[in-house]
Order: C-alpha cells, then sequence, then structure tokens
C-alpha cells in the first residue's frame, strides 16, 4: 500500500515530464511549413507558345501558362462559319497538389481593376494588387479566372490530385510520352495496353500518312488506360478529315483520367458501342465547329467526373445512334464544370434511335452558356424511349435556355418514326432567369402516341424563386407534370 501511495505522488511530475517532451517534438513553426504537401509542377517543353496575359505561381513555383484557341458565339453570330473568324485565346496551368491548401499567383499584363473566380460554388475569394490577383485552392478542381470583365481570354487553372502508380517507361505494355514535344501520327491502344503522357509532354496528332484519318488515339479492346498530365493537341489535324478526334473509345473496362484535350478537328472524344468506361478529371477545350467534349453512343455504365469542359459545342451529349447497336443506359455525369458557346452544356440527342435509358446529371456547375440551344436538354429526334433521366444539383450561373424536353424531327435523324420521353426530374436545380425573357424550361411533345409523360420540378430555383407551371411552356403532349414544392 506504501509502494502504491509513493507512485501515486509521483504520477503528476511524470505526466508533465512527458507533456514537456511531447511539445518538444511538435513542429515548430518553420517545421511545420515544411511539412506542407508539396505542389509538383512540370517546366513547358522548349518552344511550346505560352501566355502574353498571364504568369502563374503556385506556392511560389512558376507553373507555365500554356495557350488554347477558344472561340466566342458573339463574334461570329453574323458569320456562317466559325472557322473563318480568328478565335481567342485562353490560358491554362496545371500542376498536382496534395491535401494542403495551396496559393496561387496570377501576374497580369495589366492591372486589374475586377477579378472573379468561376464557378462561385467554390467560394473562392481573389485579393487583387495593382497587376497580380492571389488566391488560396483548398482542394483539387478547375477554377477560372476572369479579369476586368473579359471573360473570353480567360485563365483556367487546373488543380490535381497526386498522381499514384505511374507506369514505366520501360513497361512493354506502356506507350509512354515523357516531357517534350511529340508529333505522332493515328495510334491504335489494345486490350492491356496503357498510354502515360506526362506532366510536360504535348502530344500533337497528325493524319496518318497511309490512310488519310486523324483519330490521334483508338482505343480499342479491353481493360485499356490513358492517364496523364499531359496535352493531347489535334491542331495539326485540318478540317474536314475522317476522324479528327483526339481519343476514341470502343471496347470494355476502360479508363482515360488526367489529360488535357486541346483543338479537336471534331469531336473530342467519342465513346461508342461500350461497356464500364470511366472518364476522370479531363480537361477540354474545343474552338472548331462540331467540337463536342464527350459523345456517349450506344454504350452503358459509363462514368463521367471532375471534368472541365470549354469546347463550342456539346459539352457532354448522350446519343444512340446505330438502332442495331445496344441501347444506352447507365450512364453518370457528375461533378462536371460546363463552359458552353453554341449548343448544349448537359444533354441527351439529336441522334437517339435506340433506348435510353437511366442517365444522371449531377453536382456539375455551368459557368457560361451562350448559345442557340439549351442548358439541360432530351433532344429526342428519333424512334427512341428515352426513361429514367435525371438532372440533379445543377448550378447555373448563365442561361439564355435553361430547360427542354423536345420530340420531332431533325437533320440529324432521317427516319420518319418518333419516340418517347417518360420520367424525367429535374432536381435541385438553381440558375439565373434566363435571359431575353425566356422561359425556364420548354417542354414539346410530338403527338398523342409521342409524347412527354411524367416531368418532375423539386427544389427548382430561378433568380432565386421555385419554378411553377406559369414558368413552364408545353404543348398538348404533355401530362404528368409536377413542381415541389
Amino acid at each position: 500500500m506504501k509502494e502504491l501511495i509513493v507512485s501515486a505522488m509521483w504520477l503528476p511530475i511524470v505526466i508533465a515530464a512527458l507533456a514537456v517532451s511531447l511539445a518538444s517534438m511538435a513542429p515548430q513553426p518553420s517545421q511545420a511549413a515544411s511539412l506542407k504537401d508539396p505542389v509538383r509542377v512540370e517546366p513547358a517543353p522548349a518552344g511550346e507558345p505560352l501566355s502574353a496575359l498571364f504568369a502563374v505561381a503556385v506556392d511560389g513555383q512558376n507553373a507555365p501558362a500554356y495557350v488554347a484557341k477558344v472561340l466566342c458565339i458573339d463574334r461570329v453570330r453574323t458569320h456562317e462559319l466559325p472557322e473563318v473568324q480568328l478565335p481567342g485565346e485562353a490560358a491554362f496551368a496545371s500542376f498536382d497538389m496534395g491535401r494542403s491548401p495551396v496559393t496561387v499567383t496570377v501576374t497580369c499584363a495589366q492591372d486589374v481593376q475586377a477579378a472573379k473566380l468561376l464557378p462561385s460554388s467554390y467560394h473562392l475569394t481573389p485579393n487583387v494588387e495593382g497587376n497580380t490577383v492571389t488566391f488560396t485552392i483548398s482542394k483539387p478542381g478547375q477554377v477560372t479566372l476572369e479579369v476586368n470583365g473579359d471573360w473570353n481570354d480567360s485563365l483556367h487553372i487546373f488543380a490535381n490530385p497526386y498522381e499514384a502508380d505511374i507506369p514505366s517507361a520501360n513497361d512493354p505494355n506502356v506507350i509512354y510520352f515523357g516531357p517534350g514535344v511529340h508529333e505522332i501520327e493515328p495510334v491504335t491502344v489494345y486490350s492491356g495496353q496503357t498510354v502515360y503522357i506526362a506532366a510536360g509532354a504535348v502530344v500533337y496528332g497528325k493524319l496518318s500518312s497511309l490512310t488519310g484519318k486523324g483519330t490521334v488515339f483508338t482505343l480499342s479492346g479491353s481493360n485499356i488506360t490513358l492517364r496523364g498530365r499531359g496535352i493531347i493537341d489535334g491542331s495539326l489535324i485540318p478540317k474536314p478529315s475522317p476522324g479528327g478526334n483526339l481519343i476514341f473509345a470502343h471496347g470494355s473496362d476502360i479508363h482515360v483520367e488526367g489529360v488535357i484535350l486541346r483543338d479537336s478537328g471534331g469531336w473530342n472524344f467519342p465513346i461508342y458501342d461500350s461497356q464500364r468506361v470511366t472518364v476522370d478529371n479531363l480537361k477540354l477545350f474545343g474552338w472548331r465547329g462540331n467540337s463536342d467534349g464527350i459523345d456517349i453512343n450506344n454504350s452503358s455504365d459509363i462514368d463521367v467526373a471532375d471534368t472541365f469542359f470549354r469546347t463550342f459545342d456539346d459539352n457532354v451529349v448522350i446519343k444512340s445512334s446505330n438502332p442495331k447497336a445496344p441501347p444506352t443506359r447507365n450512364v453518370t455525369a457528375k461533378r462536371c464544370i460546363s463552359w458552353n458557346e453554341i449548343a448544349h452544356p448537359f444533354s441527351l440527342g439529336a441522334e437517339l434511335n435506340n433506348d435510353c435509358e437511366n442517365i444522371t446529371f449531377s453536382d456539375c456547375d455551368v459557368i457560361h452558356d451562350k448559345g442557340r440551344e439549351w442548358v439541360l436538354r432530351v433532344f429526342n429526334s428519333g424512334k427512341a424511349h428515352v426513361k429514367n433521366v435525371v438532372f440533379d444539383n445543377i448550378r447555373i450561373e448563365e442561361a439564355r435556355r435553361p430547360i427542354s424536353l423536345w420530340i420531332g424531327s431533325s437533320m440529324w435523324v432521317k427516319d420518319p418514326e418518333r419516340g418517347h420521353i417518360d420520367d424525367v426530374v429535374f432536381r435541385n436545380i438553381t440558375s439565373v432567369l434566363p435571359e431575353g425573357g425566356n422561359k425556364c424550361a420548354n417542354l414539346v411533345g410530338f403527338d398523342a402516341d409521342h409524347a412527354i409523360h411524367n416531368v418532375k420540378f423539386e427544389n427548382v430555383l430561378f433568380g432565386g424563386k421555385p419554378v411553377t407551371a406559369d414558368d413552364v411552356k408545353q404543348n398538348a403532349f404533355v401530362d404528368g407534370v409536377t413542381f415541389e414544392p
């Protein structure tokens, strides 16, 4: 008992000594700073053009500001062919970050009177001083900076998560592009192979000297990966030319991640007759006519996530153009950022010749929409039965024509038979009011036998007010439209 009492008497002293010891082991301010996750930035290859408008540093490291052609629809509305116009020039910088916040410093070619960071849902605040803009990014994502109201020639910041398990250049199943400029003819990637495009690599596709075709990477088979932090560029491929895509997928169990697609001569990335394709953290720029982002056609179990689109034509579009191929089903696009110039940010159509079902767009931001078409749309000009489509948690920061469900004929489909649209949900949508006094939604069935049934508006707000029946234009071939609240 005496021994126990003595031990208890010494216990406070032991605890105090231990606390002092632990405190001495804790990182001091300078040590804590050294434990910050480092930013990974790769220099631009020699000779690659860089922006004259912006210089970017991330936590003190210079991040090259590359350039991408962009086309503003406002500049070409009175012209027949957008290609005859001189495009604008956006800039973009890319880096990898860990779990620690990073500070981005942008030095501009002119004094900054105003700075805007998009999407607004990121809640980022720019600090402006002279010709510099500084802001903090706490997690990976894609941020757009607009200076002095110039939204066309803007800067895009691509903060990527750290790459893991980078493949070896010596692996016989890896097609490896290290830092530098590469000019290649079309490559077909077969089952079990990986294409790796490293940060600091720019891969320029060219027309095939044998076939005259121009798709840069064709992913044909199963268990195929294309990934990296580099750039795939289609500017050496003239239009019109066969193919012209930067990536074309036709197979199963395909994964595409991380790369930047620039200046495609056609659709950037079509997915045809494929199963189980995942797309993650892509960044796409397209300025030429028909430069869609990702076109998902007669495919199933497709997942697109955390991807940035700035294209002249559609961003993410679901199709089923081949009536003899499988239907399109089980497609998700989530956490995507959309900038659309002429057509649709998120849509189904127009080539719907086979059924489409279980399609979901969720947790996405539309930071610009300037076109002649609709932001969220089912555009059924074929004979497809479209059902179970959900648009959920979409934030629209600019809109001319927000929502459309439509059955009818178009130049894109020759078959005279019309289809159906059933069970569409618009949920948790927030938007500015549409420009030009347009209705918030337009619902058009074709006839009594080719109609639209069961459309739900759940917590849909335009200009901060719930959408009601007065905000929706519909014809006689639409029924089952409900509003909550």
